[in-house]
C-alpha cells in the first residue's frame, strides 16, 4: 500500500484513533461538517478503501460518501492535540502505546469506547488529560470503507471529576456535528449504567436472534435480569449514582420483575435498524474476540475488589469465551446454562 504521511504544517484539530464502526462514523460526520479531522486505523484494506473511494455511510439518516484524511499509525507525524480513542477496549493498551508518544504537550484523549477505559487512559496520561464519553448509537463496519448507522441517542461527555472546562465545551461542539451531545457532571454514572446494561447484551449475544425477541422469552428474561442486578450491586458498592439511559433504566432492573425490566430494551431494539448487537456480530459474522474481558470482566474485577460475588457474570464470561473459540453454538439454551452448576 502506498504510504501517505501526515506531515508538514498541517496539524488536525482532532485525530480519531480507530476508524471502525464508532470512529469511522463519527469521523465521517465531522469531516462532512468541515472539521479538520484525520482518521488512524491499522487495517490496511480499510485505509486504502477510504483513500480510494472516500468513506461510505448509510443507514438511518440516508447515504453519503465523504473524503477524509486517513493514515496508518506509523504514518502520523504531527503531534496530536486532541484524540478520540475509538478502538475496541481489548486494544486500548496497545493503541495507547502508539498514541501517547504522539500526544502534544497538554494533549487530551477522549474515550469513545465501551467499558471503563477512562481508568486505563488516566493511568497513562493522568486524569486531567482524560475525558469521559458515553456513546449510545448503533453502527457496524460492513466492509472496507463502508459503515452502517443503525440507531442513535444523545452522547454524554464530561471531565472525570465532573468539572466544567473549556476542553469539554470544545469536545461537545465537535461531537454536536454528529449528534446531540450533552455535558454531564456524572460521566461515571453513565459509564457504569452502560456496563450494567452490557451484561444483558452479552447474554443476548449468545442467542442467534434479534435482541427484542430474546429478552421477551421466559427462559431468558429472569436470568438476564439477574446478570444486570449483579453489576448494579457492584456499582452501588462503588458509590456510583447510576444514570438512566434511553434504553436502560437501572431502577427498573433493581426493583421490577423481568417482564417490566425488559420492556424498554425490547421496544428500543424493535424500533432500530440495528436489531442485533456488536457482540453478536463479533461472534456470528466476524468470528473474532469480543470485548467481554474489558466489559463483563471489568465488572467482575471491580466486584472482587469489593468482596462481591458475581456467579452469573462469571459463568457468562466462560460461555462467551467458549463461543469465541467455537466450542459452543449459539442457542437460547446458553442462557439456561448460566445457572447450571
Amino acid at each position: 500500500m502506498k504510504s501517505r504521511l501526515a506531515s508538514g504544517p498541517r496539524r488536525p484539530e482532532v485525530v480519531i484513533w480507530g476508524a471502525g464502526a464508532i470512529g469511522g462514523l463519527v469521523g465521517a460526520w465531522l469531516a462532512r461538517a468541515g472539521v479538520d479531522v484525520t482518521l488512524v486505523d491499522r487495517d490496511e484494506e480499510h485505509v486504502e478503501a477510504i483513500r480510494a473511494r472516500g468513506l461510505l455511510v448509510d443507514g438511518i439518516r440516508g447515504e453519503f460518501r465523504v473524503q477524509v484524511p486517513v493514515v496508518l499509525a506509523a504514518e502520523l507525524r504531527e503531534p496530536v492535540d486532541l484524540a478520540f480513542l475509538c478502538v475496541k477496549c481489548l486494544h486500548t493498551e496497545s493503541a495507547l502505546d502508539e498514541l501517547v508518544p504522539r500526544l502534544a504537550d497538554g494533549g487530551r484523549i477522549v474515550s469513545l469506547q465501551n467499558g471503563l477505559n477512562e481508568e486505563v487512559i488516566a493511568r497513562r496520561i493522568g486524569r486531567r488529560r482524560t475525558l469521559g464519553c458515553f456513546i449510545n448509537f448503533g453502527s457496524d463496519l460492513l466492509g472496507p470503507g463502508h459503515i452502517r448507522h443503525g440507531g442513535e441517542h444523545p452522547v454524554y461527555i464530561g471531565e472525570l471529576d465532573g468539572a466544567r472546562s473549556e476542553s469539554v465545551e470544545h469536545v461537545r461542539a465537535l461531537l454536536a456535528n454528529f449528534c446531540d451531545t450533552v455535558i454531564t457532571d456524572n460521566i461515571w454514572g453513565y459509564l457504569w449504567s452502560k456496563l450494567c446494561y452490557a451484561s444483558l447484551l452479552f447474554g443476548t449475544a449468545m442467542v442467534d436472534a434479534p435482541v427484542h425477541d430474546t429478552v421477551r422469552q421466559p427462559e431468558a428474561g429472569p436470568v438476564l435480569l439477574g446478570l444486570v442486578r449483579e453489576v448494579i450491586d457492584v456499582a452501588d458498592a462503588e458509590g456510583v449514582r447510576l444514570e438512566r439511559l434511553a434504553d436502560f433504566w437501572p431502577d427498573e432492573f433493581r426493583d421490577g420483575d423481568w417482564r417490566s425490566a425488559m420492556k424498554r430494551t425490547a421496544a428500543h431494539y424493535q424500533g432500530q435498524l440495528k436489531t442485533r448487537t456488536g457482540v453478536w456480530r463479533d461472534l456470528a459474522v466476524r468470528h473474532r474476540r469480543t470485548e467481554v474481558d474489558c466489559q463483563v470482566g471489568a465488572a467482575i474485577r471491580k466486584g472482587e475488589s469489593l468482596g462481591i460475588e458475581m456467579p452469573l457474570n462469571r459463568r457468562l464470561l466462560e460461555l462467551i469465551h467458549q463461543l469465541e473459540r467455537g466450542d459452543r453454538s449459539m442457542s437460547l439454551q446458553n442462557l439456561s446454562a448460566l445457572t447450571e452448576k
